[in-house]
């Protein structure tokens, strides 16, 4: 049976968001494990749209839409998974590590044209410990 994420990533949850937060980023990770999936250094949570954007809010303190558009203005790469991106400031050497990531999906639309004519969509945002906001997009069958 797939797991939440591995629905979202499938583009079958187009209602939810997934949320991956360092346990860096917050005090007390351990408060998260009960709400979503446990990886390697954080915590990832699949939630229905406005719930999710909210609880996005409450974890980080910045509301989930004026993020996503912060981010836009910068290409990162944020992986297929979401648990994981590169800053694009970084250099070689420099050592720049992940926060937290903010997804969501959109269905396929020809009309619109481009990428999103080619299947669902995800939109990636995530935030460096540096401060630098960056997006990422991908077609779902390119991911899965």
């Amino acid at each position: 049976m797939p797991t939440d994420r591995e629905e979202f990533l499938a583009g079958d949850r187009p209602d939810d968001v997934v949320i991956y937060i360092t346990d860096d980023a917050i005090d007390d990770a351990t408060k998260l494990e009960t709400y979503g999936e446990r990886v390697d250094e954080g915590t990832l949570l699949v939630i229905e749209g406005e719930n999710g954007r909210n609880a996005f809010r409450a974890a980080t303190g910045i509301d989930a839409m004026a993020f996503a558009k912060e981010a836009m203005g910068t290409d990162g790469e944020i992986g297929g998974d979401l648990t994981d991106g590169t800053c694009p400031e970084a250099g070689d050497g420099d050592d720049h590590d992940l926060q937290f990531v903010f997804a969501f999906s959109e269905a396929q639309n020809e009309d619109v044209g481009g990428l999103y004519a080619e299947g669902d969509v995800v939109h990636a945002y995530a935030r460096c410990d540096c401060g630098t906001a960056y997006a990422d997009k991908w077609v779902v069958a390119e991911s899965a």
